[in-house]
C-alpha cells in the first residue's frame, strides 16, 4: 500500500469535495475508508493499492471533473 497526499488548485465549494471524494473512491485499489478531502487546505489523502491503481489514474480522475493537480506526493 502507498499513501499519497494530492494538493489541488483552490477547491471552490463543498459540492466540488463531494465529487472529488465519489470519484476517487470509485477507482479500483483505492482504500475508500483512507479518502480524505480537505477541503480548507484543497488536498486530497488517500491509500492505494499500487498493484491495482495507479497514482496518475487518480489524479487522471480529479483532472478529468475539471480540477488542477497541483503537486503530488507519494510514500511507502
Amino acid at each position: 500500500m502507498k499513501k499519497a497526499t494530492i494538493q489541488l488548485e483552490d477547491l471552490v465549494c463543498p459540492s466540488c469535495m463531494q465529487k472529488i471524494d465519489k470519484a476517487v473512491k470509485s477507482l479500483e485499489g483505492v482504500v475508500k475508508e483512507s479518502v480524505s478531502v480537505l477541503f480548507n487546505a484543497s488536498k486530497v489523502k488517500l491509500e492505494f493499492d499500487e498493484e491495482k491503481t495507479t497514482i496518475e489514474r487518480i489524479e487522471n480522475a480529479i483532472t478529468s471533473l475539471g480540477f488542477e493537480v497541483k503537486k503530488t506526493q507519494v510514500k511507502n
